[in-house]
């Protein structure tokens, strides 16, 4: 029997990086994968990967920043798959915010997609959780959180305020039997970190990233932080 048999798994930011490589290994342990991205193509292609091996898959095209627009898009596919059991909130965006090219447009972009992006999908799965009196929302934060960060001021508040949202949830839906887990990966290969002039040294492949997390979601942990030398 797989970890994950029979449970349906609402990814956002399924298109790409790491929210793609979950929707990919948890379809492996048996998950039900509701996939939800912002770009039609990019599901397009997931969706016929794990068509092509057997997996149970819907998919949705809906921007994370649109409130009713997430709510329909959950509609649609709680309808194909079923309620949805664990929420992976793994859309967002990170671009340099420098101070001596400050733009309070680029800032309020990076809170609207990571931070109100959280809880436009929080909002429209944790009613039928609460229902059902069971769930796990998780949320793909970063070790940009723990401080402001020259040159990220932007990103780095968002996953702040990420952070304290669910440290605000976990309290109040214990009682609901609700685990809340907060993902804190350091720098990881993907699209989104592809750009970047000079990449760090020790930054991680996604796989391996992916692995911790499915770890941490498995065992309903409320936090993990990696890897261990840059959180230290």
């Amino acid at each position: 029997m797989n970890a994950f048999d029979n449970r349906v798994v609402l990814i956002t930011g399924a298109g790409s990086g790491i929210g793609r490589e979950l929707a990919l290994r948890l379809a492996e342990q048996g998950a039900a994968v509701a996939a939800l991205d912002v770009c039609a193509a990019a599901l397009d292609s997931l969706a016929a990967e794990l068509a092509a091996n057997g997996r149970r898959c819907a998919t949705a095209v809906a921007d994370v920043t649109d409130a009713a627009a997430i709510r329909a898009a959950v509609v649609a596919l709680e309808k194909q798959l079923g309620p949805t059991d664990i929420l992976i909130a793994s859309a967002g965006i990170g671009r340099a915010t420098p101070a001596t090219d400050f733009k309070a447009e680029d800032f309020a972009a990076h809170v609207h997609v990571n931070l109100i992006g959280v809880a436009n999908s929080i909002a429209a799965v944790l009613p039928g959780m609460r229902q059902r009196r069971r769930g796990q929302l998780v949320v793909l934060s970063s070790l940009a959180s723990y401080r402001g960060l020259p040159l990220m001021s932007a990103y780095c508040a968002s996953k702040a305020g990420v952070n304290a949202l669910f440290d605000a949830l976990r309290v109040e839906l214990r009682p609901f039997n609700i685990a809340c887990t907060t993902i804190c990966p350091g720098w990881v290969r993907t699209p989104m970190t592809a750009s970047i002039a000079k990449p760090p040294a020790n930054m991680m492949e996604v796989k391996d990233a992916v692995r911790r997390i499915i770890a941490a979601i498995q065992a309903r942990r409320s936090f993990l932080a990696f890897p261990a030398p840059l959180v230290w």
